[in-house]
């Protein structure tokens, strides 16, 4: 073997033995807590001691001793802890989980460097876990200070404050992953690596013996070989993160959507080579591609996507750390770590989670004897889940700590100039605990039992918000605090509502759609009212702030007397409505998202550009940006009456429910929630195929199964009797089913209060909603009924 040869050999190496190791020392930190807390199983000691036993063989053999050293010297100790000659204790843990830390720290100074020779000095740390092994050092007594040694940076969210322990959380675990079989053993044929590097199976030695041989071995090599190159200092991410695991089941997936994909493009040529071309085959192939290209789509995204449990991996550590640090007790419990979501996403909520959850105990959770003595458990409550919903990811984290103080928030910030007294009188209690969120916000006594809360909150919101994402926050004082996070599934594809405005295109993303008005023309002037100079439009007894896309954007606007109406695309931004007026909804698309060009990148009103079908450009519009540089939610503030507590803000957070009221023969007054629903959607009866009793839409580049409401309650119902079917699209695992409900009257959102008025099936009660007698289907009911409930 050639040296140049050897040496890309030898990177290759380093690569595989430092992406192994970031994911062996993830499971490693959740298999020594979850030993820590008395979940004693020798399958997980035989787990811990595996990491530790591979990094250490391995980097002897790759000539990194420094790592081979205090890696064998925390060996031992788990040698006898897995012997049952050493009981594990929190001091014991401690040193194991330092001995993580400062692996973790050296794998990335060989990253950056190519050597462990300018790893920090873990003299100390060594000392400690022999005299551990050896019994010479009570297990009550260490403690251990890694920060002179460690020689890492860590990484906080940009222009956050930092925290009060430097040590916690932050800098120590950004790696990710599952534990796996050796990645090495695959990079090269068994019969390359034994010619290189001898008999070693090179990471997996049974005796200590045969390291040091390979040890010396390779270290004689090195004198007579170049090194080899290291990777680039600086890289904008490592090694663990440039990489993603994917079923091999996906991968043969795809391989067979791809024979398709030739199959179809073969079929396409030969059209070409015919002299006459019935309109018949050109629908049959142009469809078959169609559906090749959807499922090809779905496929790929499916390999980006990466469970949300890769990131909640770390939270355990950095809770236990942190709550002993400032002498707390908090157990945490996690919901929901099977979600899954792209890998892009992942990687952006990596640290505004991590800043929310250090805030949590650090200023939200209050210590032991004052949680006594208000009457709670010492030990503390933190909850994480995440769940799918609406097209969405939802992310909670809930904590039974102290709660905010929304007069002692707005204090602050009246104190800190961020507001002036006549606009903190107007405030509701929710949003004058929002002001945590503004930037430059901060509480001068960061321990503080009240709240305290808020620190670099104003960039967990931003770094949300810039992947299409939202923040909300709802606080009982003295009962604990609720953040939710609303974030789409992917960057990459989504679906858009394409408008127009003016002559020019544009595209809304879907996640920030509320609802569609129209108006007609001639009712502009009466439907529309100036309050505070600022147009607003009365929706359902709400006044709904207004900005017209064509004057916002200095447009040339179209004489809009000479259109029958207009529209209003009611968007959501920072937990508030507000309408965009445009001239015309066209339809919604899935888009594919393309960055923009420097020119426009520095404007917040836009998230991106998309290609339309007809090959023309159009801009993808932020809500969050319009309704901020517009400045229309805080005009419109001045329109809203002011109350002087949140006792009605806090009663209804997260208890309205959105309502589609419409009526059948036979029922005049009939609801179904809209919270699970995809969307909305009118079809011609001409569109409407029926084959076998089951009647389908072509929907999406798929096909869609209609099922009627009517059908299920005993009213006869056809798709002859209307002009247009109003259908309720639902949504899962890659299926769509559309609901065929009556006339549509209006959606209303409304707190509900069933009440049971006589069994009936597919209803769940009864509640009155605007002064009516109205009964709410039962859609899990429904969809049990038509055999989906498993699939939806």
């Amino acid at each position: 073997m050639s040296s140049e040869s050897f040496d890309d050999f030898q990177t290759e190496l380093v690569k595989d033995f430092l992406l192994e190791s970031a994911e062996g020392l993830e499971t490693f930190d959740q298999d020594l807590l979850a030993i820590e807390k008395g979940e004693f199983d020798p399958t997980l000691l035989n787990q811990v001691f595996r990491v530790v036993h591979t990094i250490k063989g391995t980097a002897g053999c790759l000539g990194f001793s420094r790592i081979e050293s205090i890696a064998h010297t925390g060996e031992n100790v788990l040698s006898l802890m897995r012997d049952g000659e050493l009981q594990s204790s929190p001091s014991i843990a401690d040193a194991l989980l330092k001995l993580s830390d400062a692996l973790r720290a050296m794998l990335e100074v060989i990253e950056t460097s190519g050597s462990d020779e300018t790893a920090g000095d873990y003299s100390e740390l060594k000392d400690v876990l022999d005299a551990i092994k050896n019994g010479e050092l009570s297990v009550e007594a260490t403690t251990i200070d890694l920060e002179a040694s460690d020689q890492i940076e860590t990484q906080e969210i940009e222009s956050g404050e930092p925290s009060a322990d430097p040590n916690s959380g932050w800098g120590f675990f950004e790696d990710e992953g599952e534990a796996s079989q050796s990645a090495v053993e695959q990079s090269a044929p068994a019969e390359s690596i034994q010619e290189d590097v001898g008999d070693s199976a090179w990471g997996l030695f049974e005796e200590e013996e045969v390291a040091v041989v390979e040890k010396r071995v390779h270290e004689q090599e090195r004198k007579d070989r170049p090194a080899p190159n290291p990777p680039a200092a600086g890289k904008a991410e490592s090694i663990a993160n440039a990489t993603v695991r994917v079923d091999v089941e996906l991968l043969d997936s795809l391989m067979n959507m791809v024979g398709e994909l030739v199959l179809s493009r073969n079929q396409l040529l030969q059209l070409g080579y015919q002299r006459t071309v019935s309109p018949s085959e050109v629908s049959a192939i142009s469809q078959r591609f169609n559906q090749v290209t959807t499922d090809l789509q779905q496929g790929i995204m499916k390999t980006r996507m990466q469970q949300i449990g890769t990131v909640w991996g770390k939270y355990p550590r950095i809770v236990r750390d942190l709550a002993a640090d400032l002498g707390k007790r908090v157990e945490l419990e996690t919901f929901g770590a099977d979600t899954e979501l792209d890998r892009t996403i992942i990687e952006a909520i990596k640290d505004p989670l991590t800043h929310i959850i250090r805030n949590a105990v650090d200023h939200g959770i209050e210590r032991p004897e004052v949680r006594k003595a208000a009457g709670k458990s010492e030990s503390a409550q933190l909850l994480m889940r995440a769940f799918h919903e609406a097209g969405q990811v939802n992310i909670e984290i809930v904590d039974d700590g102290a709660g905010i103080d929304g007069n002692r928030i707005c204090g602050k910030a009246i104190e800190k100039g961020l507001i002036d007294v006549e606009e903190a009188a107007r405030l509701s209690n929710r949003e004058k605990i929002n002001l945590i969120f503004l930037p430059g916000f901060s509480t001068a006594e960061k321990l503080s039992n009240v709240s305290g809360r808020g620190v670099g909150m104003d960039v967990v919101k931003t770094n949300i918000e810039k992947i299409g994402g939202s923040v909300e926050i709802h606080s009982v004082c003295g009962e604990g605090t609720t953040l939710r996070i609303k974030i789409p599934l992917t960057l990459a594809i989504v679906a858009a509502l394409v408008v127009k405005s003016g002559s020019q295109r544009f595209a809304i993303p879907q996640v920030n759609l509320v609802e569609l008005v129209r108006i007609k023309s001639e009712d502009m002037k009466e439907a529309i009212e100036m309050v505070y100079d600022a147009p607003v439009f009365r929706l359902r007894g709400k006044l709904l702030p207004l900005v017209f896309l064509d004057k916002f954007l200095k447009l040339p606007a179209e004489e809009r007397a000479m259109r029958s109406s207009v529209s209003i695309a009611v968007l959501r931004a920072d937990g508030q409505d507000y309408g965009l007026v445009v001239d015309v909804v066209s339809d919604t698309e899935e888009i594919v998202v393309k960055p923009l060009g420097k020119q426009l990148s520095h404007m917040p009103i836009y998230a991106g550009a998309t290609i339309m079908g007809d090959g023309s450009v159009a801009i993808i519009l932020d809500a969050v940006g319009i309704a901020s540089q517009s400045g229309v939610l805080s005009k419109a503030q001045k329109a809203m009456d002011s109350r002087s507590d949140g006792s009605e803000d806090l009663q209804d957070f997260g208890q309205k429910t959105s309502l589609i009221l419409f009526s059948l023969p036979g029922w005049e007054n009939l609801a179904m929630p809209l919270d699970a629903a995809e969307r909305l959607e009118e079809f011609a009866p001409e569109v409407i195929n029926k084959s076998g009793g089951v009647e389908s839409v072509q929907y999406r580049g798929g096909i869609m199964q209609l099922l009627r409401l009517g059908d299920l309650l005993g009213t006869e119902t056809s798709f002859e009797d209307s002009l247009r079917e109003q259908v309720i699209v639902y949504k899962c695992a890659d299926r769509y089913l559309g609901l065929v409900v009556g006339e549509n009257r209006d959606i209303v959102e409304q707190t509900l209060h069933l009440e049971n008025i006589g069994s009936r099936a597919f209803i769940k009660g009864s509640a009155v909603i605007n002064g009516q007698t109205t009964d709410l289907v039962d859609v899990d009911a429904v969809l049990e009924r038509a055999g989906l409930k498993e699939t939806f």
